[in-house]
């Protein structure tokens, strides 16, 4: 399998959740990056022109994935960048509030990788 030069940006802030992302993605052939907020998640994507997807935590207390979103929508150098929703909140309405709020994809913690995957292919070659 050949190694994907595009790289996945996780913003989450449970260090388990990055770890155990950035694990199965890894042995998928992915390169990950990290931040555990959505202000360095917005520094490492402001520096980084190869992050082809962020997979967003969208409760965070600092700014949840809905506000830093919003704010990456606003911002001429990552408003392009898809962003795939992770959440724990899997309740009905959560997957629209984050389609609508500008994410790409909705992945439900715990995370299918397959499903994950599946998504993250549409946008990384």
């Amino acid at each position: 399998m050949e190694i994907k030069t595009k790289k996945i940006l996780i913003i989450d802030d449970d260090s388990r959740n990055i770890f155990a992302l950035t694990a199965v993605l890894k042995a998928k052939k992915y390169t990950c990056l990290s931040a555990t907020s959505a202000q360095q998640g917005f520094e490492i994507l402001e520096n980084d022109q190869n992050v082809a997807v962020v997979l967003m935590d969208m409760m965070m207390p600092d700014m949840d994935g809905y506000e830093a979103m919003k704010k990456m929508k606003s911002h001429e150098l990552l408003k392009d960048i898809p962003v795939i929703a992770v959440t724990a909140q899997a309740m009905v309405g959560d997957r629209e509030r984050c389609l609508q709020a500008g994410a790409v994809g909705y992945i439900s913690k715990p995370v299918n990788v397959d499903e994950l995957v599946e998504q993250l292919n549409n946008y990384i070659n």
